[in-house]
Order: structure tokens, then sequence, then C-alpha cells
């Protein structure tokens, strides 16, 4: 085997009945790369090899499959779990009649600032290895909840602890010590409290939205940090018709993320820019609002990311298996579609190659189903179906 390390293990998994590669040159040419009767090879912490179990090569270790399906680990490109607390109340109340409006994250605010480093950072662990067990490999989170200099950079400092995709939120709601002079408040946002948050995070995010920040407020926003080296991603058009999507090709940024509102201006934006458009059904399922209309995204030729927006608000889930299954079944997506953008899709949406694949030199990052085909992540919903994960090549679950 060519390129083989000496100075690590190399582990061979045979008896896979699909693998799914996403590199449309392997296998049946699908976006999914679909291999039958497969098998990969991990050198140490990345894949060395792909193609069919009667060719592989020796290694120091195997693993048989059993016939199951093999995937990338899923790429969860948009969460925000640096949080105390919950909004179990508000939850019931809403499932009760009344509309989720983007003031609930006032509640978020007073708990996470009450909390210590210690408390928020054993609740960020909690839910790391609640979303690890089912399949996430490479997440996404951000600050957000905070909303004070110091709460902000700690949260940030926290979450970077545990990914290198961290993004500075600052610009999630107007901080409720500024809600008569929301200009001051940006100002901090695009000041002291930019400076302060930079060194922790890779992106900046705003949610530009009624409630929140305006077009004008969101690009001050993500100028200021794209000129502290921050890439910008936006939270956009979630819950009215507004400037986020087309703010967000302008600007590259890598995600316009939520896309419930749209124009057919938007879509043509999108299509035509390098932005992906990442969805997160859970967030609809947990509000009762209007799913996002994937199909005319997909037929557009926008790229499309699957996500979960785990928060303790809007979308308490970390299972991306469910929100697969929320995609196909009510927002107009193949279960191959739903797969590629929690895998690939999500890789995209944080500009990474090396994440989101089953290829030669990408990260070993692999997930084992309790099922012959990844079909079954819809097809089954809410069974717990992923049975094994590898992380950089070690197996964890």
């Amino acid at each position: 085997m060519s390129g083989t390390s000496t100075s690590t293990s190399t582990t061979v998994i045979t008896n896979i009945a699909t693998l799914v590669t996403n590199d449309p040159s392997l296998g049946d040419r699908s976006p999914l790369g679909l291999i039958q009767d497969a098998a990969v090879v991990i050198d140490g912490d990345h894949i060395a090899w792909t193609g069919e179990t009667s060719k592989a090569p020796a290694t120091d270790n195997r693993v048989d499959a059993g016939g199951r399906a093999v995937l990338p680990g899923f790429v969860d490109s948009h969460s925000h779990l640096v949080f105390a607390g919950d909004r179990t109340q508000e939850f019931n109340a809403r499932m009760s009649g009344r509309a989720y409006s983007a003031g609930g994250i006032r509640t978020t605010v007073a708990a996470t600032r009450a909390a210590s480093d210690g408390e928020l950072e054993a609740n960020l662990t909690r839910y790391l290895d609640e979303a690890l067990r089912q399949g996430t490999t490479t997440f996404e989170t951000k600050s957000g909840y905070g909303l004070t200099v110091a709460d902000e950079s700690r949260a940030l400092r926290i979450a970077a602890a545990h990914t290198d995709e961290v993004t500075y939120l600052g610009a999630h709601i107007v901080s409720p010590d500024y809600a008569d002079d929301p200009a001051a408040y940006v100002s901090l946002v695009t000041g002291e409290m930019l400076n302060a948050c930079a060194p922790h995070a890779r992106w900046i995010d705003v949610f530009c939205e009624k409630g929140a920040f305006d077009g004008d407020q969101a690009r001050a926003i993500l100028t200021a940090g794209r000129a502290k080296g921050l890439h910008p991603r936006i939270h956009a058009n979630q819950l009215s018709y507004g400037p986020g999507v087309q703010l967000a090709v302008e600007l590259d940024a890598a995600s316009a993320d939520h896309c419930t509102h749209l124009t057919d201006a938007d879509v043509d934006a999108l299509a035509s820019g390098a932005t992906v458009a990442t969805l997160l059904p859970g967030a609809e399922f947990s509000t009762r609002a209007q799913w996002p209309d994937a199909r005319r995204l997909l037929d557009a030729g926008v790229t499309v990311a699957l996500s979960t927006d785990c928060n303790p608000g809007s979308s308490f889930t970390s299972s991306v298996p469910f929100c697969i299954a929320l995609a196909v079944r009510d927002m107009g997506m193949t279960p191959d579609e739903a797969v590629w953008a929690a895998t690939a899709g999500g890789a995209a949406a944080l500009r990474r190659d090396d994440v989101g694949r089953v290829a030669v030199g990408a990260r070993a990052d692999l997930i084992l189903l309790d099922a012959p085909s990844h079909v079954h992540l819809a097809y089954r919903p809410g069974v717990p179906l992923v049975t094994g994960v590898w992380r950089r090549g070690t197996r964890i679950v």
C-alpha cells in the first residue's frame, strides 16, 4: 500500500454493504460515490485506501462491518452549545400556541452570565458527547449568550478548547443592557468585544432579522469582523424576508443559515455565489414554523448543508440523523441529498475539504450504521442506528 506510514497502525474495515464516499469519481459515480461490498483502510488519522473488499490490502488490524453501511462522520456546521439552563417552559408554552420570537434568547443570556466557566464547559462537553454518539465528528459552535465583552470572550475560549470551528456571535440579539441604544451595542460588538473575541474564533456571525439586527447593522458587524481576520457567516431569512441572504453572498460568507423565506432573487444569488445555504429543520420542527424549501434550492443549483442548530430555545436537538429524516420528509430532499448535505455539505459550509468525505488523504472520520444502507437514516427515523464512530482514525464509539 503506497504511502503507508511505518510509524502508525493501519486498519481495514471490510464487508461494508454500502460505503458512502462523497467522491463522484468512485463507485457508482453518483454524488455519494457509493461503493458496494466495500472496504476502507485507515492509516493513522487519515484514509489511505477505498475500494472493493476483495481488493483490500493487508493491514495491521481488521474490522468486519458485517454487511453494514459506512459513511463519513456528520459535519454539524451550526450549533450554539455554550450556554446554561434550558427553556422548557418557553417550549411548553409555544407548543400551546405562543409564537417564537428572537426575544427568548434573553432568558438564556441571564442563565449563561450567571454560570461559572466550569458549568459552561461541562454543559458543552455533555452535548458534544451526545452528538458524537449520533455520528457527529466535526462541529461548529458559537458564542452569543453572554453579550458582554467578558462573557463572549470566555464562551469562545471554552469552545476553542474543543473545536477549531468557533464563531463569534456577539450580534445574536441587542444586549438587554443596550435595549435603549442599539447603535451603542453595535459599536461595542465591532470594537472592544471584537478585539477580545477575535483571537479565539475563526468566524463571525450575525442574526440578521426583525427583532435582532437589520441589514446595515449586519453589514457593519461582518465587515468589521472580516477586517480582524474572521470570515463571515450569517443567520439569514429565518423568520421573515430580509436582506440577509443577499448580504451573505455579497460578502462571500461561507454560509447563509436558515434560508426559510427566500425570494427568487435570493435563490439566484445563492446559485451564483459560493455561499452555502445551511438548512436547520430542527428549528422549524421545534417552532412549528414554515419549512425551508430545499427542493427549490437544489433545483436551482445551490449547495445545501443540513445542521442541527442545537440550542436551548428553538432547536434543542444534537441529532443529525433526526434532521436528515425531517429534511427528507418535510423539505423535499431525497435520502441521498440529505446525507450529502449533512456530510459534504456541512464541510462546504465550513470551507473544509478534509472532512465530510471518505477519500484518500481525508481525515478518518467514519460512522458505522446498524443498517445496510444510508437510506435507513430517513427510512427508520428516531432509531439509534449509529453503532460505531471513528474520529481522526480512532474508534471512540
